[in-house]
């Protein structure tokens, strides 16, 4: 399935949750500098429209898609062979995909199984893609220097604190946060010093996970500050491109610039 020729500084990525929102959004920039990009997602459907249209979009382009359920171990360990024949050598790892859940209530008024898909999906999803990325990226040929690079996104203190979302998406991506941080000193301990981990923090981006059960007034609020998918993938794929290093943090703008916007945006919404 991989084509062995491909262009000078093509690189070969790994999306998860890239059927839509930003995962889609990183795929259509990544096909646009000239990379190879293998994407997956949970729904069938969804992927097959993905893929059929990125296909068209960028028809010169290498795009293949997998179905895989991120807290399945076998879906995981599939998708995992699937990218490596297809892409030949993984080069960049991004686990996207995610959920805040269906509901944004307070834990005790969440259904059970809610909980669980919200914590499995964030956190077990994380954990065992990671550890395929790094299995698949230990058998290529490595270098003294990082040149292979798994990207997850968790929460930071202060962005799980002004976070409104449910417990179980708070306290998972706090989970995932951890998970970079310890994951990289691992390597680092193991001298798998050609395997970078980092974290990867696009803010507030517009798109069906943020507004879910979002009462009117917040959507509101929301639609004020939060970025479109686009933008933040134009801003962060070259950055992604270019990463150096075993570990840090690739941020879409600083902190002290989304608390200014989220702050003019409920000025604006309550003038209104």
């Amino acid at each position: 399935m991989h084509k062995e020729k491909s262009e000078p500084g093509s690189l070969g990525i790994v999306i998860t949750g890239g059927s839509k929102g930003l995962g889609y959004a990183f795929a259509e920039a990544f096909l646009s500098a000239g990379d190879r990009v293998v994407l997956c997602g949970r729904n069938q459907q969804r992927l097959d429209r993905a893929l059929c249209s990125l296909k068209k979009s960028f028809p010169q382009r290498e795009v293949y898609g997998f179905r895989c359920d991120v807290a399945d171990p076998a879906d995981v360990g599939s998708f995992a062979g699937f990218a490596s024949e297809c892409l030949g050598q993984v080069d960049r790892w991004i686990n996207n995909a995610g959920t805040a859940g269906r509901l944004k209530r307070p834990l005790w008024e969440l259904e059970l199984p809610d909980i669980l898909e919200t914590s499995a999906t964030n956190m077990s999803g994380s954990l065992l893609l990671c550890a395929e990325a790094v299995r698949l990226m230990d058998r290529q040929p490595l270098s003294g220097e990082a040149r292979y690079h798994i990207f997850n996104m968790g929460f930071s203190s202060p962005g799980a604190a002004f976070s409104r979302s449910a417990v179980p998406h708070k306290a998972s991506k706090r989970g995932v946060a951890e998970l970079t941080r310890f994951l990289a000193k691992e390597l680092k301990s193991a001298g798998k010093t050609g395997i970078g981990v980092h974290e990867l923090s696009p803010g507030l981006v517009l798109t069906d996970l943020l507004l879910v059960d979002a009462p009117a007034s917040s959507q509101r609020i929301l639609k004020l500050i939060a970025e479109e998918p686009e933008k933040v993938a134009s801003v962060l794929v070259p950055k992604i491109r270019a990463v150096r290093g075993l570990d840090g943090e690739l941020r879409y703008r600083s902190l002290a610039f989304t608390l200014l916007k989220l702050i003019a945006g409920i000025a604006r919404s309550t003038a209104v």
